[in-house]
C-alpha cells in the first residue's frame, strides 16, 4: 500500500488552496491511494482524487472499511500507528538502528518495491493524471 501525489492547477478560491495545497510537495495537489498485490501484478484498490493535505494515514483510515479487520498490509514510514500496517524501522534520535532491524527494513523494502513500479506505471500512463469533472 502507498499513497502518490499528483500536481492540480491552483483554484481560484483562497478556501480551495488551501484544502488542495500540499505542504509536502509545496504545491496544490490530489492525493491517490494504491493497494496492491505482494506480487504487484494485480492493483486492488485505487482511491484517487482526495485532498492534497490528507496525509497518507489518514487516507488509509478513511478507506479501511472495505478490506477484512484482519487483513495485513505493507506500507512505508507514512503508514507509522497502524496497527494493520507493517512498516519500517525509524531511526531513533541521536542513535542509530541495528544490523537486524536494517535487515528487516531491507526485506520489507524489497516486498514493497513492486507498488513503487505499480505507481510508476500510472504515472508514466497518466491514468490518474487529473481530476476528470
Amino acid at each position: 500500500m502507498d499513497s502518490a501525489e499528483q500536481a492540480i492547477a491552483r483554484p481560484i478560491d483562497y478556501e480551495k488552496q488551501k484544502q488542495y495545497y500540499s505542504g509536502k510537495k509545496k504545491m496544490h495537489t490530489l492525493k491517490n491511494q494504491f493497494i496492491v498485490l505482494p506480487n504487484g501484478k494485480d492493483i486492488v484498490d485505487v482511491c484517487v482524487g482526495k485532498l492534497g493535505k490528507t496525509s497518507d494515514i489518514g487516507l488509509f483510515r478513511e478507506t479501511r472499511y472495505k478490506f477484512d479487520n484482519k487483513q495485513k498490509f505493507i506500507g512505508d514510514k507514512a503508514d507509522i500507528g497502524e496497527n494493520a500496517i507493517t512498516t519500517p524501522y525509524k531511526k531513533p534520535k541521536n542513535s542509530e538502528i541495528s544490523q537486524l532491524q536494517k535487515l528487516d527494513n531491507k526485506q520489507l523494502s524489497s516486498r514493497r518495491i513492486s507498488v513503487e513500479h505499480m505507481i510508476c506505471r500510472v504515472k508514466i500512463f497518466r491514468v490518474a493524471s487529473e481530476k476528470f469533472p
